[in-house]
């Protein structure tokens, strides 16, 4: 009995010393508003789009607490410099006072360093049109072998249709649209299928269990690995 106990302790203790051996194996994606989302294994964590101006254009505000509950050391990708996806002032302070470091389309060539830095974690980008936007950038991650697809706002459906295997693909309806105008299959590509930045007077419904809309800041992904 006493053994059994001195062994139950020990790997209490080991839980609490180690939360990696004791926690899912999991990546979290969290929805935060427009196209901005929050993406974590649990060691490293990432905000795409985020911190924005909230509200810009009318489109989707953010309680402020979001920028209180960004993690210390973020990694900020940016997939352009729209109002309603980038806030220089915000993203500067941010990765100021938490020792972040900032991607986009003014610095996409030095993306590939995080393919070092962080665990079974690659990230290619690939240079999308969207109007009004001199560059937009979209991203494939493949992290613990899991790969997400994040389309940011662009309008053509031919990037996201060259690939295989996305376990989830972000993107906004007018890109599913442009696939259906264009006779382009996603879904032999793609197991699931994320639509964000949804604007106040999109009435957009599905009944297909592989689409999910995401109109309501908070609701979470889980991608298990």
């Amino acid at each position: 009995m006493k053994h059994f106990l001195k062994t139950v302790g020990l790997l209490t203790f080991l839980c609490i010393s180690n939360v990696a051996l004791c926690q899912s194996n999991e990546i979290k994606v969290r929805f935060i508003g427009n196209c901005g989302l929050h993406l974590t294994d649990g060691e490293s964590n990432i905000y795409i789009d985020f911190p924005y101006k909230s509200g810009a254009h009318n489109y989707m505000e953010y309680d402020l607490s979001e920028l209180d509950s960004v993690k210390i050391k973020p990694i900020f990708i940016y997939t352009h410099k729209h109002s309603d996806h980038y806030s220089k002032k915000l993203v500067k302070k941010l990765a100021g006072n938490l020792e972040g470091k900032v991607y986009g389309p003014w610095n996409v060539s030095e993306l590939s360093e995080l393919n070092n830095k962080l665990q079974n974690f690659t990230i290619e980008a690939h240079k999308t049109k969207h109007r009004f936007s001199f560059k937009h950038y979209s991203y494939t991650i493949t992290w613990h072998k899991k790969t997400i697809y994040i389309s940011g706002d662009t309008e053509h459906a031919e990037t996201i249709a060259s690939f295989t295997n996305i376990d989830w693909a972000f993107v906004p309806a007018w890109l599913l649209m442009d696939a259906i105008q264009k006779d382009i299959k996603l879904k032999g590509n793609i197991k699931h299928i994320a639509v964000y930045h949804i604007g106040p007077n999109d009435n957009i419904t599905t009944e297909d269990p592989q689409i999910k809309l995401l109109n309501t800041p908070g609701e979470i992904i889980t991608l298990t690995y």
